[in-house]
């Protein structure tokens, strides 16, 4: 028993409405209370509130439940205190241990990418280390060969680029007219969407077209990979490339080229797999295919890139950047390759020694890049950006911008040099240049959405990509 002492009129209405004890706040009834005996006295008549001493005994009765009500909020009070402080320290040691494992996550995110490269296997299955050199004697003579197919002359800026006697540009590249059959800006005029193919694969993320324009190469989100008919609307081959979802794909010829998001490079010859690669810690991003047709590279997240040698299928040389790798691509006449970074630079290699030539600074991540066939220009798309910078190579610096008000995914160059494909989520444009008056124009515009854009046989279609893994084809109707 607590053992307090109460007047008995305001204990037992204070039971009757709570059934508690005021002070410890156990439950309690009136018949646990122990009545305190005194000498009998005469009981007064009952108060009216026509007397001073009755309005003072109403208000001492008012008084008496204020306190009590007052008594009970403070306690209240106080354990909501109590209550509110243990919240706040736990949320302020969860904040603390979910800081503490984020730093440690990132710190082991860093680590991966530097170290567990060493652990990757080439196609022979042979541990392979990043060795960051450039191509043997075969594959560079391979390289030069490509480049002396064209007439070429040194670049008068080619300190701008840090590189010596490496950047050679074309002049008949530079200087070639569009073949007679080539599309006009009046045909782009005219472009609109004639036919569009079922849905091929959920999760389609790209597709190539090969150079005849007939057959389509595209993969989804489970790793099957098909091959798709233009003329015949269906799909004509389908191959697998394993666990993972396929991030990239590319013609090799007629050989089919894919990247996973396990880090696996495969090729496959009319259908049957010839060779794969596992040279990535993490998730290939992008392939690019070097003029010469000998070369393969691809990118990744774990901030390298790799050459394939394709004649004796095996890793050429891999090199190691300073930051996670989405899309790549080599200059038309085989000396310089390109790699967008998530640091928003665009990286240049000279493809023979593997040295950095130039850094680029965008405006974000890269999501994509173009080589003009004219051999000086570089066109790329940051993320979340609605502008493509085109870049001269002779002197690394914007000389042009274009902003098409709608947010970028894909874009390319046609081979003529003339026309830039750019297209989104929002849909299709084409920019042209003309090199008569130097001047930009837009031929088209089309809201087409798309996550890829591919340029038909002789520059007369435009297929696009969505993101429901279907192909739209735009051209005369």
């Amino acid at each position: 028993m607590p053992g307090n002492v109460f007047e008995k009129r305001l204990i037992e209405a204070y039971i009757a409405e709570n059934g508690r004890d005021p002070v410890t706040d156990e439950e309690l009834s009136t018949d646990d209370l122990v009545e305190l005996k005194t000498s009998r006295t005469v009981r007064p008549r009952p108060p009216t509130l026509t007397s001073i001493p009755s309005l003072l005994s109403v208000f001492q009765n008012e008084w008496d439940a204020l306190a009590l009500e007052t008594y009970t909020l403070r306690q209240q009070l106080i354990q909501a205190r109590q209550e509110l402080s243990t919240a706040l320290y736990q949320h302020d040691a969860a904040v603390r241990v979910i800081a503490r494992l984020s730093q440690e996550r990132d710190e082991a995110r860093e680590a991966l990418s530097k170290i567990s490269v060493l652990g990757a296997q080439t196609a022979n299955g042979e541990a392979m280390q990043v060795d960051n050199t450039g191509l043997s004697s075969d594959l560079v003579a391979k390289v030069e060969a490509t480049q002396e197919k064209y007439d070429i002359r040194a670049c008068d800026r080619l300190p701008s680029l840090h590189l010596t006697d490496g950047i050679r540009l074309s002049k008949t590249r530079r200087k070639r007219t569009p073949p007679e059959d080539w599309v006009t800006s009046d045909s782009l005029n005219s472009f609109a969407p004639v036919d569009k193919s079922e849905a091929l694969y959920t999760g389609v993320r790209s597709f190539a077209l090969n150079t005849r324009g007939d057959s389509a190469l595209a993969g989804g989100r489970e790793g099957q990979l098909g091959v798709y008919s233009m003329s015949e609307k269906a799909i004509t081959r389908e191959m697998n490339a394993g666990p993972g979802s396929i991030t990239d794909v590319l013609w090799i010829g007629d050989r089919a080229a894919a990247s996973t998001s396990t880090g696996n490079v495969k090729i496959w010859e009319n259908g049957t797999e010839i060779v794969s690669f596992a040279g990535h810690a993490g998730e290939v991003t992008a392939l690019a295919i070097h003029p010469s047709g000998d070369i393969l590279a691809s990118v990744g997240i774990d901030n390298s890139y790799i050459f394939y040698d394709l004649s004796s299928s095996t890793i050429a040389t891999r090199v190691l950047t300073n930051a996670a790798l989405t899309t790549a691509g080599f200059h038309p006449d085989g000396h310089l390759f390109a790699a967008g970074g998530v640091d928003s630079q665009i990286k240049v290699y000279d493809v023979k020694s593997a040295t950095n030539a130039a850094n680029f600074e965008s405006t974000g991540p890269i999501t994509a890049i173009s080589f003009s066939e004219n051999g000086t220009w570089l066109a790329t798309a940051a993320k979340g950006s609605t502008g493509v910078s085109i870049w001269d190579l002779r002197k690394a610096a914007v000389i042009h911008t274009i902003d098409i008000a709608s947010p970028i995914l894909t874009l390319k160059w046609d081979y003529s040099a003339q026309f830039l494909a750019i297209a989104g989520p929002s849909g299709l444009v084409v920019q042209q240049y003309s090199k008569s008056t130097k001047d930009w124009s837009e031929p088209l515009r089309n809201a087409v959405p798309a996550v890829a854009v591919e340029w038909g046989f002789r520059a007369g279609a435009i297929m696009c990509l969505d993101t429901e893994g279907s192909i739209t084809t735009l051209t005369t109707r």
